[in-house]
C-alpha cells in the first residue's frame, strides 16, 4: 500500500523550513570570522565573537562553559550545539530582570544603582564598562537608565548581527550552501585520519566536553532528495528476536579462585540529549588472565514505578596507558552478551588502563511523559516539624546505591563529591567535609545512609520546606517529578583477574571523550563488514552487527570532503540513535565517523535493518 510521505506534511516542510533558517544562520555567523565551516575555533576570543556574530551577548561564563580548561579547538558542529543550548535573550526576558531592580516600575534606573549592581554582583563589570552603558545618550538622560529604550537598542543591534553576517554569506557565493532540512540532535563522532597513511587507523585529539570530535566533519541538514546522487552502496541485516552474536561470557565456577574488583557508576542524560558519565582507571600489578563485565544496575524496584535503565544498552571499552593518559591504546570492548551483561575475557598486561562506558542513546534520550502530578518531597508533622516523605526517603535510597561507587555502604569525600558535581557544579572541600562529620552521621570518614539522609532533611529546612533545591538535585540525576528515573541509567562494572588483585577507580563525571570515539571507530572498523560505495572507490561504509546493536562507520580517504546521504527508511521494528531515518551527514577529508547506532525498538520481534548511502 501506498503510505503518504511524512516529510509531505505541511508541519514538516515548516519544521523543515524552520531548521534550515537556523543552519544558514549558523553557517553565516561562522563564516563571518572563519574561512570555511571546517575550520575550527582556536580561543576563547573567537568563540565569543562568532557567538556574537549569531545575535547572542555571552558572558565570560558562558564562555567558559564551553571552553574548558581542556578544549583545544571547537568545530561547527559544536558551534551549531552551542546556539542550541544558548538561546538570544527576549525583550520579554530583558524587561523582566530589570523589572526585578525597578520594583516601583518607573521604566528607569539610577546610575548610581546600575553601578552598584554590575560592579559588585554575578561577573562584575569595571567601572569603565558601566560608563560606556550610562553614556549612549539613546536611552540615558538626567542620570538615569531608560531600560525599555536599552532593550529596544539591544535587540535591533542583535538581529543587525544576524542580519549582516546573511548578507555576507550570500554575497560571496564561495560561501552558499545547499539547502538541507531537519538536523540530526546527535552530532557526528568525525576523526581525522594521518594524511600519511590511508590504512582506517585514526588519531585526533578534542574537547572532552562539548562534542566527541575535534575533526572537521560535521552534520548538515537533511536533504530534500537524493536526485544528485553519484554513487550508493547499501546494507540490510536481518536478524530475529533477541538475538544475540555471542552467549557465553564464562562460568561463575572457573572464576571463584579469582580476585575481584568493582564500581558503580552511572550514564546522565544532559538537557541537550549528549551523555555523560563516569570514567575509570585500572590497575593491573602483573600479566593476568581477566573478565571484564558492565550491566544496569538493578537497584531496589519499587511496585508501579517503571525501571526504564534496565533496557539501557551498555558497554565498556578497555585502552591501554602508555606514557601518558593522553596516549591511549584501544585493547577491546566488551562484546560477549549474557542478557543484560556485556563483558570480555582475555589476558592482560601488567599497567594502567581505562575503562570507557559507552551507550549508544538509542534508548536513553529525551521522552516526553505526561506526569499528573508532581511528586510530595517534604511534609510537616503535627508537631510542625518538617521530614522527608516515604517516596522521597525511597528515592534518596536509590541515589545512595547509585553514588556509593565502591558499594561499601558508605559515601567517601570523593564519591560525595561526584554527587555534588553533579547536581550543583561544586567539590566539597575537606574543610567542610569535617563540619559535616560534626553534624552528620559518619563512620571511618564516610558518611552513613542516615548521614547522607539528614543532609537532605536540613536543605529542606534550610529552605522551611520549599523543595525547589530538592528538585535541582532529583532532576539533574535523571528523576522526574513522579520520582521516576528516566534520564540515567546506573550501571556495576566487574573485574575478574586470575593471578593478580585488579584496582579500579572513577577518575572522572564527563561526556563521551575524543578516546571513546576513536575507539568505537576502530573497533566497527577491526570488527565490522567493509563496502565500498559503487563508483566511488574512496568511501568505504563499515558494518558491525553485535546482536543487540548495529553501528555504521563512514570513511572518506579522499582528499576532500564530501556529503553522504543515509536513508533507512526501509528499516523495520529500529529505533536510532538519531531519531531519523533519512538525514545526511558531512565528512572531512581522510577522516571517519559514526554514522549511526541501532537497536531493535522490541526486542521480542524480529527486526531489519536496511541503509542505503548515496554520495551527493
Amino acid at each position: 500500500q501506498k503510505v503518504t510521505r511524512p516529510e509531505s506534511s505541511p508541519a514538516k516542510k515548516s519544521q523543515h523550513a524552520e531548521e534550515a533558517i537556523f543552519y544558514m544562520n549558523c553557517r553565516a555567523a561562522y563564516l563571518t570570522v572563519l574561512k570555511s565551516s571546517l575550520e575550527n575555533i582556536k580561543s576563547k576570543e573567537q568563540l565569543s565573537l562568532v557567538l556574537q556574530q549569531a545575535g547572542r551577548n555571552p558572558s565570560q561564563k558562558t564562555v567558559n562553559k564551553y571552553w574548558t580548561s581542556q578544549t583545544t579547538t571547537l568545530n561547527f558542529d559544536d558551534f551549531c550545539t552551542i546556539l542550541k543550548k544558548e538561546k538570544p535573550a527576549t525583550k520579554t526576558e530583558l524587561l523582566e530582570a530589570f523589572g526585578k531592580i525597578d520594583t516601583d516600575n518607573t521604566g528607569y534606573i539610577l546610575h548610581d544603582e546600575l553601578y552598584k549592581i554590575l560592579t559588585t554582583r554575578g561577573e562584575k563589570m569595571t567601572r569603565d564598562e558601566v560608563n560606556a552603558i550610562t553614556k549612549q545618550a539613546d536611552f540615558n538622560c538626567s542620570g538615569k537608565l531608560n531600560y525599555n529604550k536599552f532593550c529596544d537598542l539591544y535587540m535591533t543591534t542583535s538581529e543587525q548581527c544576524c542580519k549582516s553576517a546573511r548578507e555576507k554569506l550570500e554575497v560571496d557565493s564561495r560561501w552558499r550552501q545547499q539547502q538541507f532540512g531537519s538536523q540530526a540532535e546527535t552530532s557526528s563522532e568525525g576523526i581525522t585520519m594521518p594524511a600519511s597513511k590511508p590504512s582506517p587507523r585514526i588519531s585526533r585529539k578534542t574537547d572532552h566536553k562539548l562534542a566527541p570530535t575535534k575533526g572537521e566533519s560535521r552534520t548538515p541538514s537533511r536533504p530534500s532528495s537524493a536526485q544528485s546522487s553519484k554513487a550508493s552502496v547499501s546494507t540490510s541485516i536481518s536478524l530475529g528476536a533477541s538475538s544475540n552474536r555471542n552467549t557465553k561470557l564464562m562460568e561463575p565456577d572457573t572464576m571463584k579462585e579469582w580476585q575481584c574488583a568493582q564500581s558503580k557508576g552511572c550514564f546522565y542524560l544532559e538537557d541537550d540529549g549528549e551523555i555523560i558519565s563516569h570514567k575509570y582507571r585500572l590497575h593491573l600489578p602483573q600479566r593476568s588472565t581477566v573478565c571484564i563485565t558492565i550491566k544496569p544496575l538493578n537497584i531496589r524496584q519499587v511496585e508501579g514505578k517503571s525501571c526504564h535503565w534496565l533496557s539501557v544498552d551498555t558497554a565498556l571499552y578497555i585502552l591501554k596507558e602508555n606514557e601518558t593518559q593522553e596516549n591511549l591504546q584501544l585493547v577491546s570492548f566488551t562484546e560477549l552478551q549474557n542478557k543484560e551483561t556485556f563483558g570480555w575475557k582475555g589476558e592482560l598486561g601488567a599497567g594502567v588502563y581505562w575503562l570507557l562506558p559507552f551507550t549508544t542513546g538509542c534508548r536513553l534520550k529525551k521522552v516526553k511523559t505526561q506526569i499528573t502530578g508532581e511528586a510530595k518531597l517534604v511534609s510537616r508533622g503535627e508537631d510542625g516539624e518538617l521530614a522527608l516523605t516515604k517516596e522521597f526517603r525511597a528515592a534518596l535510597l536509590d541515589i545512595f546505591e547509585t553514588i556509593d561507587l565502591d558499594g561499601n555502604g558508605l559515601l567517601s569525600l570523593e564519591e560525595y563529591n561526584f554527587f555534588e558535581l553533579r547536581t550543583s557544579g561544586e567539590k566539597c572541600d575537606e574543610e567542610a567535609w569535617a563540619i559535616c562529620k560534626e553534624n552528620f552521621d559518619m563512620k571511618k570518614n564516610e558518611l552513613t545512609r542516615q548521614g547522607f539522609m539528614d543532609l537532605n532533611l536540613m536543605e529542606a529546612n534550610d529552605r522551611e520546606g520549599d523543595p525547589s533545591d530538592l528538585w535541582v538535585t532529583l532532576l539533574s540525576l535523571g528523576y522526574n517529578k513522579a520520582l521516576e528515573m528516566t534520564e540515567a541509567c546506573p550501571f556495576v562494572i566487574d573485574i575478574y583477574a586470575e593471578k593478580c588483585k585488579p584496582r579500579i577507580k572513577a577518575m572522572y563525571l564527563e561526556a563521551g571523550s575524543w578516546q571513546l570515539n576513536r575507539a568505537i571507530c576502530k573497533s566497527v572498523v577491526n570488527k565490522g563488514e567493509a563496502k565500498v560505495m559503487d563508483g566511488c572507490e574512496t568511501i568505504i561504509i563499515y558494518t558491525y552487527n553485535t546482536g543487540r546493536r548495529i553501528t555504521s562507520v563512514i570513511e572518506n580517504k579522499s582528499e576532500n570532503k564530501v556529503i553522504i546521504h543515509v536513508n533507512s527508511e526501509q528499516s523495520k521494528n529500529c529505533l536510532s540513535n538519531r531519531g531519523l531515518t533519512v538525514f545526511a551527514v558531512e565528512v572531512a577529508p581522510k577522516s571517519m565517523m559514526v554514522s549511526q547506532h541501532v537497536m531493535p525498538l522490541n526486542e521480542q520481534e524480529e527486526w531489519l535493518y536496511n541503509c542505503v548511502y548515496s554520495l551527493l
